[in-house]
């Protein structure tokens, strides 16, 4: 390891890849949880294409429609004709050659419309229930984008307050590393109690580094689901209420997924579109019935004739098919086993998403539990450490002891803000899975977020010093300061 001490200024311009802040006030707003959801709303690109598919099908509908509609199609011709007659009869008399060359007009107009069509009809069915089904799947977008957005805006204050005690880890041992080396210089310790302390530094050196790549990291991901960059994003208050889900019953919230949740939904609305599809094969057995009606219009300038011709026609006109060499037979067959395919996919949904909820109302109530027990194992760590040096000072406890409650303790605050991050995205994760996540849902946890603390991402080519020495004032990680 190089001599070099963190205090250097060529050690502090290349110490961090990224310099992160949180300031108690800000020059710039800084972005908060509700402007970057509809960012996202308004510029992903996973539901716009959602969209425009929704848009599609809707469309097709209309197609399918037209089917059923009048139809009226107009014919028109303009011709030259050339006619040239060449005859030989022996001695028979007025045989020869003759050309005729004349031009003709024609024009006709048809209208055809469909009374009995069941298999257009069942077309319509088709587009309609493919309408209904892809209007769930793109509400399934749109709550899976709400869930991402909340899940990569908190992931960011999770890795941020990570690394904060990576930080305070890191300063921690620092200056345990620079008190083992001066008791070593005048004689109070031995070299191994120096190595010790360098290798624990080594050690939460390491993590920061880690800490803050995963920090760059998540704003990154941000940026990828709003297509903007956010250079700081507002902090989340420590006030926020860490209670059990309500209602506080899991079966309540499993019915609640069965009759709300989206994906669940769009899959039972493929079963309908699969039953459509085959009521469409059914039809091919049966008759269609139209009525049309035309008018025709001819003429020319033949030397032999004068005037025109027209006509009109109008009836009712029915086919019934007979044999087709077994394919409707075989497209109903073809269907049935499809429709049973999408009812063995609902029936997956809807297992699937009863484990899901299952899980994650077990999972939230733990979570409440556990930042509890996170919050307690911080108070306890912190006790454990001022007991271990004050044990140091008298020479009952040992550098190592000392080292190891500073890890304990720094690890202890970590953990907190895990606990209570994983709290929070696994609750909008409930919601979701209940088909209950909406914007309502993204205002009411915005309205924890406070202006006055903020998380700031600078990139290297920012400039400006090491975060150690940069990092400004932050809120407290825990019941009560770090030391």
């Amino acid at each position: 390891m190089s001599s070099r001490e963190p205090s250097s200024p060529k050690f502090r311009l290349r110490l961090l890849p990224v310099l992160i802040a949180a300031a108690v006030t800000s020059q710039a707003h800084a972005a908060d949880l509700w402007t970057i959801t509809q960012d996202a709303l308004q510029n992903n690109a996973t539901l716009d294409a959602s969209r425009s598919t929704f848009q599609s099908v809707e469309a097709g509908r209309d197609v399918a429609r037209g089917s059923l509609l009048p139809q009226i199609d107009a014919t028109a011709q303009v011709a030259h004709n050339n006619t040239l007659e060449s005859q030989e009869g022996g001695t028979q008399s007025g045989l020869g050659n003759s050309e005729d060359s004349y031009n003709s007009t024609s024009a006709s107009l048809e209208l055809t419309q469909a009374l009995y069509d069941a298999a257009s009809w069942a077309s319509l069915e088709i587009a309609k229930r493919e309408t209904d089904q892809q209007a769930l799947l793109l509400q399934a977008d749109r709550q899976q984008l709400l869930y991402d957005v909340a899940s990569a805006y908190f992931e960011i204050l999770r890795a941020y307050e990570v690394l904060q005690a990576r930080i305070a880890q890191e300063k921690a041992i620092k200056r345990q590393l620079d008190q083992a080396k001066e008791q070593f210089d005048v004689g109070l310790v031995a070299i191994t109690d120096v190595n010790e302390a360098r290798a624990s530094y080594d050690l939460a050196r390491a993590q920061r580094i880690s800490a803050e790549n995963d920090l760059q990291v998540s704003f990154e991901a941000l940026q990828r689901l709003t297509g903007k960059r956010y250079d700081s994003i507002e902090m989340l208050s420590e006030d926020i209420p860490i209670e059990t889900p309500e209602p506080a019953a899991r079966d309540k919230w499993v019915r609640m997924a069965i009759a709300n949740n989206p994906s669940v939904q769009a899959a039972q609305a493929a079963v309908n579109v699969s039953q459509a599809e085959v009521d469409q094969a059914q039809a091919g057995h049966l008759p269609t019935l139209s009525a049309f009606a035309n008018y025709n219009y001819s003429d020319s300038d033949q030397d032999y004739l004068n005037g025109h011709n027209e006509g009109t026609e109008v009836g009712l006109q029915a086919s019934l098919p007979i044999y087709s060499g077994g394919a409707t037979s075989a497209q109903v067959r073809q269907q049935t086993y499809s429709l049973e395919a999408t009812q063995y996919d609902f029936e997956a949904q809807r297992r699937d998403t009863t484990q899901q909820v299952r899980s994650l109302f077990t999972q939230v109530m733990n979570d409440v539990e556990s930042v509890e027990a996170q919050r307690q194992a911080i108070i306890s760590n912190r006790s454990a450490l001022e007991a271990t040096r004050s044990g140091y000072e008298v020479g009952t406890r040992n550098i190592v002891d000392v080292l190891d409650a500073e890890q304990s303790l720094y690890q202890a605050i970590a953990d907190y803000a895990d606990a209570r991050y994983t709290y929070v995205t696994d609750m909008v994760a409930l919601r979701q899975q209940a088909g209950m996540l909406d914007q309502q849902v993204i205002r009411e946890l915005n309205e924890w977020l406070r202006e006055t603390q903020t998380v700031k991402l600078r990139l290297p080519e920012d400039g400006g010093m090491s975060q150690i020495e940069d990092i400004g004032k932050r809120p407290t990680m825990g019941p009560s300061a770090t030391p």
